[in-house]
Parts: structure tokens; sequence; C-alpha cells
């Protein structure tokens, strides 16, 4: 099966009471949509991605880093975005099915994603839906604030997205004007023969006012990880010099079995141990000829993309670099630049330092360089 993921931001966010909207809040140094773009990354199933925006946020759009995107201007209403959404797509041959999504939920499990696909199979429509818990009351006179008490909240559910459906029977529902369109794209059916619902998931919630937002962060915060990476390499003549993935002008180089780059190194396993994953010995062995003399900035994206598709996501890296020489002041700027691009983090996210032993110890007499290194990383899952 053939998917597309549709994510439609281009609401106005009138509601949010700010000057930045919702889909381009930032958490852990990622926007709401690059969020939901790197989950939808990680199946796949999901052959495209198309972002539908506001006018008014194209800049912002343009200027995130986004892979796998096409995007398209919305319009004036939600359902008059879908339907553009929809048209573009219903002339693909390849794309069979859709699935629609709110930019305001960003909190998605990419499990619930991977159940909501395979429930595609003998399906015209998936719809994740959560149970209603507090007592359901119907206000009548809005005038005299009067409610219809004894609603019997059992025969109500909520739905969220995303929802999936066939992309030319949705189509066509949209297109139909005798349907009524009220709040989702589900409201569309009137028949729901074929419509399979699944658990949703509380925390997948959606983002209107800041209070949401802040309750984001806190359950983004609980689930923050911290790891301790340290790395010595002893320094020979006629080996070359890596520092952070840069090459250093010098006449002796760090030995070791790959590229011997002490900062990549302590960075690797600063994740892998924020994430539980071992370490760099246990993923990239030095028994193994394959990693011989391998650049250690093909190891760390190695790792990144294990940890993206883990559902795991970078806050912030804190570097030491101890050495005598060569002064890391001068390659600090290259260093961060080359990491950020890598871990695909903001230059806000890391803070590389120099640390000399004031000539002590093997450090000091310039026979080894060593780096630690602090990260903590999100888990968006």
């Amino acid at each position: 099966m053939s998917f597309c993921f549709i994510i439609l931001a281009g609401g106005i966010s009138h509601r949010f009471s700010s000057n930045r909207s919702k889909p381009y809040q930032k958490i852990g140094g990622k926007s709401l949509i690059e969020i939901i773009v790197n989950k939808a990354n990680n199946l796949k199933e999901i052959k495209k991605i198309l972002i539908v925006f506001n006018k008014k946020d194209k800049k912002k759009l343009m200027n995130l880093k986004l892979k796998n995107i096409d995007k398209i201007q919305g319009g004036k209403s939600r359902q008059e975005s879908t339907q553009i959404a929809l048209k573009k797509l219903v002339k693909s041959k390849k794309i069979k099915n859709v699935l629609i999504h709110d930019a305001a939920r960003p909190n998605f499990s990419i499990k619930l994603l991977k159940l909501i696909i395979k429930n595609m199979k003998n399906a015209k429509a998936v719809i994740p839906i959560i149970e209603v818990q507090d007592a359901i009351k119907q206000k009548y006179d809005s005038s005299l604030n009067e409610y219809i008490v004894g609603k019997n909240r059992n025969e109500f559910f909520l739905t969220q997205t995303p929802q999936c459906f066939k992309l030319h029977e949705i189509y066509g529902l949209h297109k139909n004007r005798k349907n009524k369109y009220k709040d989702d794209d589900l409201s569309l059916f009137l028949d729901l023969n074929g419509v399979k619902f699944v658990s949703g998931e509380k925390n997948n919630f959606k983002i209107t006012v800041k209070q949401d937002f802040d309750n984001l962060k806190q359950i983004l915060k609980s689930k923050m990880r911290t790891g301790i990476g340290f790395d010595i390499h002893r320094l020979v003549p006629k080996r070359k010099l890596y520092l952070g993935g840069i090459k250093i002008n010098s006449k002796i180089g760090t030995l070791g079995h790959s590229d011997g780059d002490p900062v990549l190194h302590a960075i690797i396993d600063s994740l892998l141990g924020a994430t539980k994953l071992g370490d760099i010995g246990r993923l990239f062995p030095d028994k193994n000829k394959k990693f011989k003399d391998i650049r250690s900035t093909k190891l760390l994206n190695e790792v990144i993309i294990k940890l993206n598709n883990l559902g795991y996501f970078i806050n912030n890296i804190d570097v030491n670099i101890i050495t005598q020489t060569p002064k890391i002041k001068k390659y600090q700027k290259k260093i961060e630049k080359l990491i950020c691009k890598i871990c695909n983090i903001n230059n806000n996210q890391i803070n590389i330092k120099g640390k000399s032993t004031e000539k002590l110890g093997i450090i000091g007499k310039e026979k080894a360089i060593a780096c630690e290194v602090v990260s903590t990383v999100l888990s968006y899952d």
C-alpha cells in the first residue's frame, strides 16, 4: 500500500495568541511541523509528504530543514485546504491512500501511525478515537446559560488525526457539495460501513491555546534523557588529525581503528548513553574491517538515523575538547556547523569549549587529545 501524509498547516492560529503560527512553534529546537515530518519519514509505506501552508507562513516553511516533502498553499478553510491537497494527489497513479493530519497535533506516536496503516488493508477509512471520560451536558439556551443534563457519555467519542482514507473516495466526498463538512473529514461519510475505529492516544491532543503548548512541553520534558560520552586518542606521526569532523593541519594525528576523531566518538557515546543503546564499540567494533579508517562523520550519521527511527531527537550537546594543541577556538565555528548539519540541530543547541591541562600529563605533553560530552535527547513518541 502507498500513502501520502498530508499535514494541514494553513490555519491562522487566532486562538493561540502569538506572532508565530502554531505549526512553527518550537520544542527542543524543532518546530511542530518538523516533529511531524520526522515521524512520517520513518514509515516506508509513506511515499510522499505534502504540507498545506498558509501564505503568510511561506517564508517560515521554506526556512525549515525538511526532507522529502512537497508544499502547496492552502485555502480559506480546513476543508478547502484539504480539497486543494487531494486534487493535487488524485492525478498520481502511485498514491492510493491519504493520511490527513492537523499540524497542531505533533505528539502522536509512530506506533499509532503503524496501527492506522495496518488497518487500512481491509477498510475505506481508519479513524483514531478516544473515549469521553468527563460528564457531558448540552447547552440549550446560551442567553440563560442553561443546560440539558443526563447525557450518556458512552454514546460519544472524540476523533483525532491522522485520519486515513482511500484517496479517490475521500476526494469524491469533498467534491460532492451535498455532503456537509463539519469539523473533520470523517464528517463527510454518511455511511460508516467500511470505516474502522482504532484506539487513539491521550497525548495526541490538539494544541489550541498556549496552555496546551505548555502541557506538551511538560510531557516532553518528562521524557528527556541525558548521556555522557568520553574518548581519548594517542597522538602519533603519520596520522591525519580530525576533530569534530574537520581535518586539522598537523604533523601528528590520532591513532585509532577509524579516523580517530575523539570529538565525534564522544558525541556518539553520549547519544547512545542517553538512549540506552550501548556504546560506540558495540555498534562499530574495532575488529570489523569495514570500519577500518572510516570517517567518524559516517558513524555519527548512522547513529542519528537510528535515534530518529526510534523517535529520539537531540535537545542539546555540550562538548569539552581537551587538548594542549591545536587551539580549538580557531576551528570552533566550523566544527559546530558540521555537527549541526549531521545531527539536524541548530547552532543554539550545541556548545563547544576548548580546554587544556596546563601542560600536565600526556595531554599537556601533546601526546594525546581527549573529549567529553554531555547531551540530552527528547522522545517525541
